[in-house]
């Protein structure tokens, strides 16, 4: 998988400074609030976390069962009807459209309605906790590889070249086999193999060029725009020009970015948990569901489709939101340049 939304944000990196008054700020919120494509976008977002943060409620007093509870062996009425939660042959039940098993259960008798929703929990919390390591360690990178230039910039440009020399999945498939088996150890701090961090901090790692880069592009552009060589004649330090004149220009990519990069690492942690490389059993996500779905796809596809349209819905919500984002920030800043 090659983040193609991420790229598409370079050209906004790559153009101009962006402007980061207040009265610009006001005209990108003020386009975005009348884009419907955004708005629809955060509406289906917002409800899809709503409903996964609400996953305990739903599974203590709708469907009456937790996301790993086993009920194999029990048997339940569907239409008046006793069935099986899961045949005699293997074949667990599918959907009752009722309280419990409302999307049917999956081969070990576990409520799908139930682990979906906790699926969710799951995947949005790497997906954010991703997000906020590519987006700390990438800002920074590249406004450190930009602006200093020199070996600054050939030791944190190389390193992230090797990073980007790798497709994103077979990276992280290498270091997700490499992290299960052994966790992770960083003097004092350790890490299990089955920590929910260790896709995060995959996800996070592997994604950090694609911002790095960009951002690089625009300090280079940056640093020799006026306002910069002024605040050096007034005697400000390095540190002082980034903080105060170099970060506040770069904002507003790094905005745009955020939505995307939720999105990207949210599909990139179901592809792991599908390979076995991301969320390890028995927590549930939308990667590991697809995985046990595509074996019962005949007899339960209600196993594989509930997570394939979360993710679906998830990913394409936020990817149209950054897209909407982009073109509200990217109209002001060419207005503000004539």
């Amino acid at each position: 998988m090659s983040p193609i939304a991420l790229s598409s944000s370079e050209t906004l990196a790559a153009d101009t400074p962006s402007p980061h008054g207040e009265r610009h700020r006001r005209a990108a919120l003020r386009r975005l609030l009348h884009d419907k494509v955004a708005i629809g976008s955060v509406i289906v977002f917002a409800l899809i976390v709503i409903a996964c943060l609400c996953a305990p409620l739903y599974a203590k007093y709708v469907a009456g069962t937790g996301p790993n509870d086993n009920h194999v062996t029990e048997v339940i009425r569907v239409g008046g009807k006793a069935t099986d939660v899961v045949s005699t042959s293997g074949i667990p039940i599918g959907p009752t459209w009722q309280s419990k098993f409302l999307l049917g259960a999956d081969s070990n008798g576990r409520d799908v309605a139930v682990r979906l929703l906790y699926g969710g929990r799951t995947s949005l919390m790497i997906g954010f906790l991703a997000a906020a390591i590519t987006l700390t360690f990438g800002t920074l990178t590249g406004i450190l590889a930009g602006f200093f230039r020199g070996w600054t910039d050939t030791v944190l440009s190389r390193a992230l070249d090797v990073i980007w020399a790798y497709p994103v999945v077979l990276l992280g498939i290498a270091l997700g086999t490499a992290l299960e088996l052994g966790g992770l150890k960083l003097g004092p701090l350790v890490i299990s193999g089955n920590s929910l961090f260790v896709p995060a901090l995959i996800i996070g790692f592997v994604f950090i060029p694609y911002l790095a880069r960009p951002i690089r592009t625009q300090v280079l552009l940056l640093r020799e725009r006026e306002f910069v060589a002024a605040a050096r004649l007034l005697g400000k330090g390095s540190m002082s020009i980034i903080v105060s004149e170099v970060l506040p220009n770069v904002t507003s990519a790094v905005v745009v970015f955020v939505p995307l990069i939720v999105a990207n690492a949210i599909l990139l942690e179901a592809g792991l948990s599908y390979l076995g490389a991301g969320v390890q059993a028995p927590n549930p996500s939308w990667g590991t569901m697809i995985a046990s779905g595509v074996a019962l796809i005949t007899s339960t596809p209600s196993l594989l489709f509930a997570p394939v349209i979360m993710l679906v819905a998830t990913t394409v919500s936020m990817n149209l939101f950054g897209e909407s984002l982009r073109n509200a920030i990217g109209t002001t800043t060419s207005m503000a340049g004539r």
